[in-house]
């Protein structure tokens, strides 16, 4: 498998937010949104070949319980599912971050998909695979990047239509440093959001934003 790079670090976004995580980062991505923040996995990439017993080995080696397969878009690499049978099977608490434009009910079941909606600022949204947000359940997550109020309005539309609320577990973050952040939860307020979390990229106010490896 091609990868960008593999490190340890807490897990700045999803339902693990906080906690201690091994990253494991693809090459490559299908779409290029406005607001992607890991160009360098696609565009001009450096990678390293590695087998998927060479990625166990790693992962095993620092001890940490949880797992992210990342990218660019980690979905669409065909070993990819390999992998999460043998991290589920071997006890790691896997989570897939998705852009959304993947079919996911093509993948193994049982790891937990945190699925992007591509909201309109990011330029990508005619690119979403809308079975996913039919098919998420409570053990899988959505996540709305918003970079403005449209943005908001659109991920609320799509909550209703999907009924995600109920469903799974929704998640609006912010695009760094392109919509106010108090406007988010003024948002939220005004429109009832119970049951949805505000996640911000807590890692880029730990570390400066544009560093890579954590």
């Amino acid at each position: 498998m091609k990868i960008i790079e593999k490190f340890v670090s807490i897990n700045g976004e999803g339902l693990k937010q906080g906690e201690l995580s091994v990253f494991i980062r693809l090459m490559g991505c299908n779409l290029h949104c406005s607001y992607c923040d890991t160009l360098y996995s696609f565009i001009n990439p450096v990678y390293k070949d590695e087998s998927i017993d060479d990625i166990i080995s790693y992962i095993k080696k620092t001890n940490v319980k949880n797992v992210t397969i990342t990218g660019g878009e980690p979905l669409i690499h065909e070993e990819v599912n390999e992998l999460l049978i043998k991290l589920d099977k071997l006890g790691f608490n896997v989570e897939v971050e998705t852009n959304g434009s993947v079919d996911v009910k093509k993948f193994y079941p049982n790891v937990s998909y945190t699925i992007d909606y591509k909201t309109p600022s990011s330029l990508m949204e005619d690119k979403m695979c809308l079975e996913n947000f039919k098919n998420v359940t409570k053990k899988d997550s959505v996540k709305f990047v918003c970079g403005d109020i449209l943005d908001l309005e659109k991920s609320l539309e799509i909550m209703k239509k999907y009924d995600l609320i109920n469903k799974t577990n929704c998640m609006i973050s912010p695009v760094f440093n392109k919509i106010k952040l108090s406007d988010i939860v003024d948002f939220m307020i005004e429109n009832n959001l119970n049951n949805v979390k505000y996640s911000l990229q807590i890692h880029k106010y730990i570390w400066d934003p544009n560093l890579r490896g954590v």
